[in-house]
């Protein structure tokens, strides 16, 4: 039941495998790069569910290392939009060309973080949260409908200024109860296949190597770096996304 791959292929979805787990522990929005792997060897629509799968493998490692460093209340006043944005999300997978909808989050991801790092330097205090509606809602549209919803999330926690510990720990959470509440719509549009679940069986022990790698990384990285990171890996994705 495996799909018929090249080498060359498997070395390429064993890396992004190993990027999904590093994304979960140390760089969020460097999944993204794994997306453009995945859909580079696999069908459109079964990529989306075959990384899906991989993503929540990955959030059990962020959840180890990070569950008690999660900032609730952001996640709580959050929930309302996500939940909207998953929907629409949902809804746009239905009846949208995939072109269509990868420009549109790539427009927005590049939006968001002119808007991000504006906000930064207008004032070094300003928070997100009158613009919690904004980002909420584009999270879970762009998470539902191409796993994107990384990069639209690191801008508002970046912009809610987290240390990097919170940074990983509410994004652990988040991605984790989104990424499950995800799975049944995936199933019933027919994104995850046996063949895919199959794949990724067989590549769940990358994800761990990079997870535990990522933890180390996170270890040594200071605040600054880490914030520059997430800025560049999220140009990526919505570049990436935009081409």
């Amino acid at each position: 039941m495996l799909p018929e791959l090249s080498a060359a292929a498997w070395v390429l979805l064993v890396a992004a495998a190993a990027v999904v787990g590093v994304s979960k522990t140390a760089l969020p929005g460097a999944s993204t790069l794994s997306i453009a792997a995945f859909a580079a060897v696999l069908p459109a629509r079964q990529s989306t569910g075959t990384v899906l799968a991989l993503l929540i493998v990955g959030d059990v490692f962020a959840l180890w290392a990070y569950r008690r460093h999660a900032d609730w209340r952001a996640l709580i006043r959050l929930a309302p939009a996500v939940i909207a944005g998953v929907l629409l999300g949902v809804g746009f997978l239905v009846v949208a060309d995939d072109g269509d909808v990868r420009r549109v989050i790539g427009v927005t991801l590049l939006a968001l973080i002119a808007l991000t790092l504006w906000r930064r330097r207008r004032d070094s205090t300003d928070r997100p949260h009158g613009g919690r509606i904004l980002y909420g809602t584009l999270g879970g549209f762009t998470t539902m409908v191409a796993n994107a919803g990384g990069p639209v999330m690191s801008m508002y926690f970046l912009a809610a200024r987290f240390p990097v510990k919170t940074f990983l720990g509410t994004a652990a959470w988040f991605f984790a109860i989104v990424n499950v509440v995800k799975l049944p719509f995936s199933l019933s549009l027919g994104l995850l296949t046996p063949s895919g679940a199959l794949l990724d069986l067989v590549l769940v022990p990358a994800v761990l190597v990079g997870a535990l790698a990522g933890r180390r990384l996170a270890e040594r990285m200071n605040q600054a770096l880490f914030e520059n990171v997430v800025v560049v890996l999220t140009v990526v994705g919505a570049v990436y996304l935009l081409l």
